[in-house]
């Protein structure tokens, strides 16, 4: 029955977060093939954007939900979800069904594109992502599409923090390949200014083992004076999403 909605899921930032999936198909769409990535490798890399999913769609799955608590509606799933062309309108639709704060997770990867920016504005809370302190160290980790480098992502988001009102999050997935930069990445995490860093290490199953609470603990020692939050401090609420199968698919195993 529940082609592009999923979840409840709970999440270590957002509470029970109900998502929403622009991209609903086998396969993964995707501009990065994150060596961490819990729902598997990105056969085919996309960069343009398109329309995938109507908004009609979601907002015809919206209507059909059953009562459920819900702390955050959020744009996510399979794949990254800036390459809806109508992430825009999707949200704008979705806030005037729904009383609940809309978030957007973001791999960054088209954030030197204005009306991406844009539209990411019309979200409540949007957390994004900067894994790598350098080109190298995005390819590296990240392995982005051909085109997309380590500049153009930060200098889009120092301007993305300049135009967005809302709630900014920066997350960081620390693995053995980044956390020797984690002074390098606090000081960028200066410039940007985000409301809040999120410090991040793959706790779902994956290809990459995750650090250490010990480990942790050293990276969030760099990010003095910041708001910052890790995913081995935060409280998981109980959640039973509407369909395990599809939420599985779009997230990985639910902890």
């Amino acid at each position: 029955m529940w082609k592009y909605i999923y979840g409840p899921v709970p999440s270590w930032r957002l509470g029970s977060s109900l998502g929403i999936d622009l991209l609903s198909c086998e396969d993964k769409i995707c501009s990065f093939d994150c060596t961490y990535c819990q729902i598997g490798r990105t056969s085919s890399y996309i960069t343009e954007r398109e329309v995938y999913v109507p908004a009609e769609a979601v907002i015809e799955e919206l209507k059909a939900l059953p009562e459920t608590q819900i702390d955050y509606i959020t744009f996510s799933g399979r794949g990254e979800p800036t390459l809806a062309k109508n992430l825009g309108e999707a949200i704008k639709v979705v806030r005037a069904l729904r009383k609940e704060p809309i978030a957007v997770l973001t791999n960054s990867s088209l954030m030197d594109k204005k009306e991406v920016r844009e539209e990411l504005s019309l979200a409540d809370f949007v957390a994004v992502k900067l894994d790598g302190a350098s080109e190298k160290s995005v390819e590296l980790i990240n392995k982005p599409a051909p085109g997309i480098g380590f500049e153009a992502i930060f200098n889009g988001l120092k301007e993305f923090r300049r135009e967005y009102g809302g709630q900014l999050a920066l997350q960081i997935m620390f693995i053995d390949e980044n956390k020797e930069d984690a002074g390098k990445l606090a000081e960028l995490c200066a410039k940007i200014r985000p409301d809040e860093v999120q410090i991040n290490t793959p706790l779902r199953p994956c290809g990459v083992k995750p650090l250490s609470r010990e480990e942790i603990l050293k990276v969030k020692g760099y990010f003095k004076g910041m708001r910052v939050v890790s995913v081995y401090d935060a409280e998981h609420k109980e959640v039973r999403p509407l369909s395990p199968d599809d939420t599985l698919k779009r997230r990985g195993k639910i902890l």
